[in-house]
């Protein structure tokens, strides 16, 4: 598996707009966004705005780099992969 990454804005209502889209295959399973200056101590880490099939989970932690979300994506997608 290997994950790609396109960056693009994203109108988030906020100031969060830096994000990437997730793909796997050619397929889009998430969309990361970098939180802003606005989240304090939290500024600069990335948060699942969504994650499609096994990347949906509303308590994804916050990944300190893409690297970091990309490995937690991974792991969400090889363990799906595991129980088919």
């Amino acid at each position: 598996m290997t994950l790609k990454l396109r960056s693009v804005e994203i109108a988030t209502g906020s100031n969060d707009r830096e994000s990437r889209l997730v793909f796997d295959d050619g397929m889009l399973v998430a969309i990361l966004v970098r939180l802003s200056g606005e989240h304090g101590s939290l500024a600069d880490k990335w948060f699942l705005e969504v994650g499609f099939g096994p990347v949906k989970d509303i308590h994804a932690p916050l990944f300190d780099d893409l690297e970091t979300a990309k490995a937690w994506i991974s792991t969400r997608l090889t363990d799906i992969a595991r129980r088919d």
